[in-house]
């Protein structure tokens, strides 16, 4: 009986064992599956030719003959398109253009030491910006018409986004070349996405007008393109594995793969600058639109008073000195509880603890500081307006908000009706400020209109004139007021 219990024992623990061992075989096998699955979705090696990829890549660097018209022609197109503001002109310049060559050249020479093709492919490189940009240059500087489109000023201040875009635009421009049987629409996809050709146009753009910060932001924005496209050209074809270029000479084969190898970390240096400089600037800009719209924008005025969003400027200055400026405008002034109380709040934004705040009151401003606002009206809203009839409509808008903001800096309504009872041949009274210059300075000079009744005594209204306008000045407490007689209807 115990024999038998004992056998039953070891039949169970058998059958225990073998179950284990094939739950653990079938999970193995799982794994083995999915990693296959993996590996065949995401390998790229066994279908690549490295020599059609090489000698593609070569046949585009060089720029002469039908190459450079093209590039010119494409160039012209692009300028018109950013002149005109028009995308799909742009989209269309950047799909003939090409620019790509040079750069996947460098990317490539360095890889896999080949010395004659990186000499050739800097030299091209070379002549294919200078090209650009004279090009761009000479269009914009004869062509009369040179609005700063938005297309334009997009092309001024690079962000964290198009260092990805280039990079990310790069790995899928050189897996596609190297695929045997090349992926055009790759291709023409990536030279859309990273924007070679605009920032160019953008550079001559700049020359062209005199404006030396959008040709140095355009060519920041060119160079992060460049860079990370030719970083990612160096990657993919390391991780391919493309074949080192042999030489004879085995210490010049050593000495340019030295020079290969500190020109690649020679362009990584810039490059994680690049990335680093720009994400701290997207975080910086994050934490100050994010207080403004948090902090600042819910502030409740008790009178007239407006918070003027699109002039807030916010300068991150490399992280050196970082400002965030508010403008607001109106008779009412923020007090200054209420803007300690914003600079402490600065605080809990990380971003922002060593940021300079600063508030710029339209109350404490002359009509002159109120006509730059108007101007700066136009010129940060006129990068989305499509008409000018739109564009008139917000200047005048803004015209009449500010003619009521001055109408309400002295108690008219008031003023009138006192002038009206103790003048009794008062007939209309007016008032505005009045801007004049002798060409040394310029004065800004509260002017009443007056308007007397026909039938009023000339002699009675002379005199009248002096007491009226002393009157105002000591009601106003205001000695620069004059008075102008308007004749007689």
């Amino acid at each position: 009986m115990e024999n038998n219990q004992d056998q039953d024992k070891l039949t169970l623990s058998s059958n225990e064992g073998n179950g284990s061992e094939e739950v653990k075989k079938d999970f193995q096998g799982l794994l083995g599956s999915v990693k296959k699955f993996l590996s065949e979705l995401l390998d790229i090696r066994t279908n690549t030719d490295q020599q059609a990829t090489k000698e593609a890549i070569i046949a585009d660097i060089p720029f002469k003959g039908h190459t450079s018209w093209i590039l010119i022609c494409s160039i012209f197109i692009a300028s018109i398109g950013l002149n005109a503001n028009s995308t799909a002109v742009v989209i269309g310049a950047m799909l003939i253009s090409p620019l790509m060559g040079p750069i996947l050249g460098i990317g490539m020479s360095v890889a896999i030491n080949d010395i004659d093709t990186l000499k050739r492919s800097l030299k091209n490189f070379t002549v294919m910006v200078i090209l650009s940009v004279i090009t761009a240059y000479l269009f914009f500087n004869f062509f009369p018409l040179r609005d700063e489109s938005s297309e334009l000023l997009a092309r001024t201040e690079p962000d964290i986004r198009d260092v990805l875009i280039a990079f990310f635009g790069g790995l899928a421009l050189v897996i596609a070349r190297a695929k045997k049987g090349t992926i055009a629409s790759v291709i023409f996809g990536v030279a859309i996405a990273t924007a070679l050709m605009p920032p160019l146009c953008t550079v001559g753009f700049g020359l062209a007008i005199g404006n030396w910060s959008y040709a140095t932001g355009a060519l920041y924005l060119f160079t992060i393109n460049t860079i990370f496209i030719a970083l990612a050209t160096f990657l993919v074809i390391k991780l391919l594995r493309f074949p080192m270029v042999r030489y004879v000479n085995s210490q010049r084969r050593r000495l340019i793969g030295r020079l290969a190898s500190l020109l690649a970390i020679l362009v990584m240096i810039p490059a994680g600058f690049t990335f680093y400089n720009v994400f701290q600037k997207s975080l910086f800009t994050r934490d100050a639109n994010n207080f403004i719209v948090e902090k600042i924008a819910p502030y409740q005025f008790s009178g007239e008073g407006k918070f003027l969003k699109d002039f807030s400027d916010i300068e991150f200055n490399d992280g050196q000195n970082p400002k965030v400026e508010l403008v607001f405008m109106g008779n009412e002034a923020i007090p200054d509880n209420v803007i300690a109380t914003w600079k402490n709040q600065m605080l809990d934004y990380k971003q922002l603890k060593n940021c300079e705040l600063t508030i710029v009151q339209g109350s404490r401003s002359d009509e002159a500081n109120e006509l730059k606002y108007v101007n700066e009206l136009y010129e940060s809203q006129k990068t989305i307006l499509t008409s000018k009839d739109e564009k008139i409509q917000v200047l005048e808008s803004e015209l009449t908000r500010l003619n009521q903001i001055s109408s309400n800096q002295i108690p008219f309504k008031e003023i009138s009706l006192e002038a009206k009872t103790n003048y009794e041949n008062l007939e209309r009274l007016g008032y505005a400020y009045l801007i004049s210059t002798d060409f040394t300075k310029t004065d800004s000079i509260p002017l009443f209109e007056v308007t007397w009744k026909k039938e009023a005594n000339r002699a009675e209204t002379l005199k009248d004139m002096n007491k009226l306008q002393n009157w105002l000045r000591l009601r106003l407490n205001n000695k620069s007021i004059q008075l102008k007689e308007m004749p007689k209807d």
